[in-house]
């Protein structure tokens, strides 16, 4: 058992080692198949999100450490995602620091509201936004010339400001 207690906060440790090597392959110039490794890197992440909850749920193994990485590690594979699409023109920078400014407010609020002990969980709407946010990302992230579709990023920077409303 002290295993599987030990795995969702392996999930999340390989949600953050992942940022590392997808800031490298998002570089711009990189050959479009570095960016289907970006892409694939971002997916396998983003996926250990949902992973990780379910399991600490599921065997009881939620963590004050898992609490708090959690979150950062989503933040942080987000802000990677964001941050490295501005230089390759797939997501402009205004519409990242809204993006980002709003995950530091809200951030902040719930660092306020725990501080007097009280716990703000995460909406359903901020779960979709999440969701939403990722799908977006994900898509953004995958190289144009593997897509068989043409507006593929259009289409994933639509969904990106459909997470930012």
């Amino acid at each position: 058992m002290a295993k599987i207690n030990n795995l969702p906060n392996l999930l999340t440790g390989y949600r953050l080692a992942i940022i590392a090597p997808l800031l490298l392959c998002l570089r711009p110039g990189a050959v479009p198949e570095i960016g289907l490794l970006a892409f694939i890197l971002f997916v396998s992440a983003a996926l250990t999100d949902l992973a990780d909850g379910y399991l600490a749920r599921k065997f009881q193994a939620e963590s004050d450490l898992g609490k708090l990485i959690d979150p950062l590690a989503d933040k942080v594979l987000v802000t990677a995602g964001l941050v490295m699409l501005i230089p390759l023109g797939r997501v402009p920078a205004w519409l990242c620091f809204l993006i980002l400014a709003r995950e530091m407010i809200v951030t902040g609020l719930r660092s306020i509201a725990a501080a007097s002990g009280t716990v703000i969980a995460a909406s359903k709407l901020g779960k979709y936004k999440s969701a939403t946010q990722v799908t977006a990302l994900a898509i953004l992230i995958f190289p144009a010339s593997f897509s068989p579709f043409p507006g593929l990023h259009r289409i994933g920077l639509i969904i990106l400001y459909l997470a930012l409303f």
